[in-house]
This record gives C-alpha cells, structure tokens and sequence, in this order.
C-alpha cells in the first residue's frame, strides 16, 4: 500500500524537486518506509511515491519504477495478488522479462509494457490506484481497481494538470486553488459522502472505479487532450451473471463458493509483513477470518474493539468466533471518551468532508491493528453482493406488500408509523424487547419505522430507494447557490439492468454506497495509521459468481446472507451463523445530546453559519432543536453538515 502524487505540465518550477517533497510529506502516513521522485524537465511531467512496504521488502521495490524496455515510469498504489500467476505466464510466453525482485508492481510493469495497459489491468486481481508515464507516446495514464478500493484525484488548476491519493497532497502545489464546489455540497448532504467523479473542491475530480484516464501532451485544448475507458464496469457483471444463472443444488453451490472465498483469501495473504483481520463477530468477517484459519498453519492475527454501550458492543461476539475457530485475538474496549476524542481529527484524517458516522470505529481498530501487523483483511462487501442490508429484505417482503395496498391505506400507516417520534418507538420497542429471539430484537426501531412510512409513501421502487439512501431530501434548499448534480442515482440511462427490486438496489449500492462511502471510510482510515487493508470479497471472481446467484441463495426465510451462512455453519455453531446484522455504529445520536452538544453548537451556530455563506441557518437550527428536544433522530442529516463544518474549519487553519 502506497501514496501517489505528481503532476503534467503548467509553469515550469525553478525547483520542482522541493514542490514534489511537500507533496510527497503531506501522505507519509500512506507510505512512510520510503519515498521516490521521477521528474521529466522537458516534457514536464514530475511522478512522487510513497511506499509502505508490503511485498519486497529491498531497494528493488523502490519507486517510481521504470520499465525493464525503459520506455514506461511507473508510481503504484495498491497489491497485484495474482502477480505471480502473471509472471509465469509473461515467462511462458517468452517476453524476455529479466526480474530485478519480486515486487508486484514490476510484474504489473513488465504486463503492461507486454500486453498494453487494459489488457494488463483485465488479467489483474487486486486493488490499485496508479499513474503511468509513456516516455515514446509522451502521454500520462491514470487508472483504477474494478471497485475503487484505492483513491485517485486528479484535476486542471489552469494550465497544470494535477493528481495524488489525497487531496492534502494537491494541495501543496503552487497552482491548487481550493474553492468549494456547492453543487459537490448538496451530493455530501444527500448521500454522507461526495460520489465519483466529483470532489469538494471545483476544477478537482475521482477518478471512476475501472476507469483509464489517458492524457497526452500536445497543442491541442486542455479538454481535448484527456480520453477515457472502461476496462471494467459492475453493470456488465451484472447483465452477464444474470444471463447465466448458476446450476446446480444447495451443497454444490456452497462447495463453489468455498472454493472461490478460499482462493481471494489465500491470494490476499501474501504479504513480506505481519497479516491480520477485523473481526466484529458478524458474519461477513468471521466468514473471512475462517476462510484464513483454514488456510494457514498458524492462528490468524484477529482484532475487534468493544465499547461500553451494550447496544453497539459487538466485541464478546467476536472473542467467541476467534476462540472457537483458534485465532490469536486482540481485543481492545473504549470508551465513549476514547471515540469521542477521534472526531476532531477526522477531517484531517478525510481531507474532504465525509460524514458516515462509523468512522469512528473504524478508526479506532484500524489503530489497534497498526500496533501488531501492516496488513489487515477486512469483511466488507458482504452485504452488497449477498443481500445483507435491512433494506433489500424491506424491499423483499415489506414494501412488494405494502404496494398492493390502496394508496389511502398507505398513507394512513405511513401517518401511523410517523405519529410517535422515534424516540417514542425506540421506548416502546425495548420495554417489548426482553421478550423477543435476538434476531427480533432491532437497534433503533424508531429511525426503522420512519423509514417504512417513507417506503409506503414512495411511488416504485426506485423513489423508494433514492427515500432510503437520502439524508437531506432536497439538499438544494439547504445548500446556497447550489444545483445538485447528475449522479448514478438520478440518471436512468446508466442504471442495472435488473427486473427485481433488490436486485437493482444491489446494484445501485455496489457503484455508489460501496466505492464512495465504505471504501473511502476503509482506506483513510487505516492509511491514517499506515495500515493496509484488503477485501477478499472484491476479488471480481467473486462478484461476478454473486450474481450468477438466485435471489433465494441470497434472502431466505426473512433472512440475509443466506449462503454466506450456509458456508459459515461449515465453521461455527448455529448461534453464532444466526447472529442478526449490527452494523458498526456509535450512540451518536445521544453524544449530540450530550458531549458532542457544545462542540457541535459552535459550528453550526446561526451568525456563523450566516457569515461563512454556505448554509441556510433556518433548516439546520430547527432540525438541531427537535433532535435536542428527543422528538426526531436527526443524527445523521445534522452529522453531515457538522463534518463540513469541521472540514471548512481544519482548511482554513
């Protein structure tokens, strides 16, 4: 795992070895055993690497890499976890290729300077972010991962075309100009998180995942210079595995998909470094850390963090699973004190407002994981590819009902769910929850209710979706002088092809929640503490086997993950594969009551939301009033504005 920055073009720097340090400085939590520049004075072309080490660890994994043809400049973010496959079938095909070490990225090198860079990256497994300079064709190429594990920003700031992992390292060249983009604004305020291709910053973009950006160096308009493809998209995954249905019985599916996990973990546990995994006691990372102890002949390294709120402490679940399946388990409890102490950091930890509130924990396990090993396999995934969210089994039993209904009745249950606060529910549920299975039992049943009543008042299905995944409902209003942009979500020519619901909406999370909220969440995270993270279930063998999936091996009998606790009962008893989903959450809408309330008032109080231009105060000061006052559970509406205004005060410090 590595940081990359560097840029094309523009004035030329009496000392553009100094530009690239900083540059290089401002992500050396991404990489701190080593940096590297490469810089072109006449064509004006300057590649800054970062590395943490992972796989060789000598000088022969140094980069910026050149070429063993000396015709391509490589800087590489990320793991190639078949690259040893590749490099037997370069040698079987006799390209001449001379190894200088065992580094990945000089297999993925010699690939792309044997086959040209799409076919390089189709015959990649792995996770990647990185910048390409062509010394013969005088031309730049960015590209990234099939799912967008690893960042990528890039941009024109005039005449200088700009791009690294992370904004804060743009940010320390002389022709980055930071203006806040608005309309970027109103897609953080609706979705936690700013989606590819935007940014906060205006003239700044994501690179989108399993795209190929190519920039050349000509006379010809800026614009006209960049081209871009797709090498590959999840639309077409999608389309194709829906074509081709698997065969076969229950048994044999779960035999293929054990040997299809098994084959992504055993990949992704290469590593020169001390391996580990989170382990929540879920079942998608205690079906990760099985798969490894099955592999290994050794106990797996396996961390989880508990917390002092019963309702959010998954951690005696976790030392179970570890106990039963003999890993050498690390756990660590925190309290609200510890978690509350993350939050002043997390914009600097972001570098561009970001507001899933599980960023918190994250953090703090990537934290204890850093202290024991470099590398660390994460379950996430599991619930986009096997239907593991509350709202596709909403989507399977309650709303496909509720549709049947006459739209009065509709409305009137939706008036009902709504009558009493959530608050109010949240009382009412768990006086009755004592007496309920555990499956039954719901964390915040108030925010649940309210989300039925806004599925029972949506037309289809897809306004029912977009009601889920909003936050703010109209952010426009919210956000002064903004339009909200064409995303994925509002543009239907790019939408899957699907005939049901749930799978349209699983589909819909693997371009947009995926890449732009749990990836984002995962990597600044863990980089943040020099920590690599790998997904085994973004292996894209993987992906494409789920959809090749019929909807029961996926949600049966009310339940999610119905085949990742099939292959789970093959490892742990029944209690531990019943286990209901929990998600990774923090009490935040109590801490805005309480600790976070005088911090949190500061930021959005009226005069100085008035003063900075970016809000209007009469929303945000109402809704800020009716969750103090319990009646509604704003916390993750006001979380996003709180994160921007967090962010705005760290940018200007």
């Amino acid at each position: 795992m590595c940081g990359l920055a560097g840029w094309l073009g523009g004035p030329r720097q009496d000392s553009p070895e100094s530009i690239a340090q900083r540059m290089s400085d401002a992500i050396v939590h991404r990489g701190p055993d080593d940096a590297g520049t490469w810089i072109d004075r006449v064509d004006g072309v300057v590649l800054v690497h970062r590395r943490l080490a992972v796989l060789d660890l000598s000088p022969a994994g140094h980069q910026p890499m050149v070429s063993a043809c000396g015709r391509y400049v490589m800087i590489f973010n990320g793991e190639i976890y078949n690259h040893l496959l590749l490099r037997d079938e370069l040698q079987a095909a006799d390209h001449g290729v001379r190894w200088r070490g065992h580094s990945d990225t000089e297999t993925l090198l010699a690939a792309i300077a044997a086959w040209g860079i799409e076919r390089a990256l189709r015959s990649a497994i792995g996770m990647f972010a990185l910048a390409l300079w062509d010394t013969h064709d005088k031309c730049l190429t960015l590209a990234r991962d099939r799912f967008g594990e690893k960042p990528l920003y890039y941009g024109w700031q005039n005449d200088t075309f700009l791009f690294a992992s992370e904004i804060k390292a743009l940010s320390e060249h002389p022709a980055f100009r930071p203006e806040v983009d608005r309309d970027s604004l109103a897609l953080l305020l609706r979705h936690n998180c700013i989606p590819a291709p935007y940014s906060i910053y205006k003239g700044i973009r994501k690179l989108r995942p399993g795209e190929i950006l190519t920039l050349g160096v000509g006379k010809e308009r800026m614009e006209d210079r960049l081209s871009r493809q797709q090498y590959w998209c999840v639309n077409d995954a999608v389309a194709h595995g829906l074509q081709n249905p698997i065969s076969g019985n229950d048994t044999e599916v779960v035999d293929e998909f054990e040997q299809l996990l098994c084959s992504s973990v055993g990949m992704q546990m290469l590593a020169d470094v001390p391996l580990g995994a989170f382990l929540s006691g879920g079942i998608d990372s205690s079906a990760i850390v099985a798969a490894m102890q099955a592999t290994s002949n050794r106990p797996v390294n396996t961390f989880s963090i508990g917390f002092d709120d019963a309702a959010y402490d998954e951690a005696q679940d976790a030392a179970a699973v570890a106990s039963h399946l003999g890993t050498n388990h690390t756990e660590l409890y925190v309290t609200s004190r510890d978690a509350l102490d993350v939050v002043p950091r997390l914009p600097r930890v972001y570098c561009e407002p970001f507001s899933d509130s599980s960023q918190i924990p994250t953090y703090l396990v990537s934290a204890l994981a850093a202290d024991h090993v470099t590398v660390a396999l994460s379950g996430d995934a599991g619930d986009e590819l096997f239907g593991g969210y509350n709202r596709y089994l909403m989507a399977h039993a309650a709303w496909r009902r509720a549709h049947k209904l006459p739209g009065p009745l509709r409305r009137g249950l939706a008036w009902t769910l709504t009558s009493l606060s959530p608050g109010r529910w949240d009382a009412l549920v768990g006086r009755m929850a004592r007496m309920l299975p555990r499956r039954y039992r719901l964390r915040m049943p108030g925010d649940k209710a309210h989300k039925l009543a806004n599925a029972l008042l949506a037309e289809d299905g897809e306004t029912y979706y977009k009601n889920l995944v909003s936050h703010w409902h109209d952010p426009s209003a919210v956000v002064v002088g903004s339009t909200e942009p064409r995303t994925l979500l509002s543009d239907r020519d790019r939408w899957p092809a699907t005939e049901q619901l749930v799978d349209w909406m699983m589909a819909m999370d693997a371009q947009t929640y995926l890449p732009d909220d749990i990836l984002v969440k995962v990597d600044r995270a863990a980089m943040a503490h020099s920590l690599e993270t790998r997904i085994p279930f973004l292996d894209h063998r993987l992906f494409e086997f789920a959809w090749r999936l019929p909807s029961r091996m996926k949600i049966r009998d009310g339940e999610g993950k119905w085949l990742l606790r099939q292959l789970l009962g093959r490892y742990l008893p029944k209690h531990a594969v019943a286990k209901p989903k929990m998600g990774f959450g923090v009490p935040l809408h109590e801490w805005l009551r309480g600790p976070l309330r005088d911090w949190a008032e500061e930021l959005i109080d009226e005069k100085r939301l008035r003063e900075e231009g970016y809000f209007e105060p009469e929303p945000i000061r109402a809704m800020w009033r009716s969750h103090q006052s319990g009646l509604t559970n704003d916390q993750y509406a006001l979380w996003d504005i709180l994160m921007f205004q967090a962010w705005l005060a760290e940018s200007r410090a």
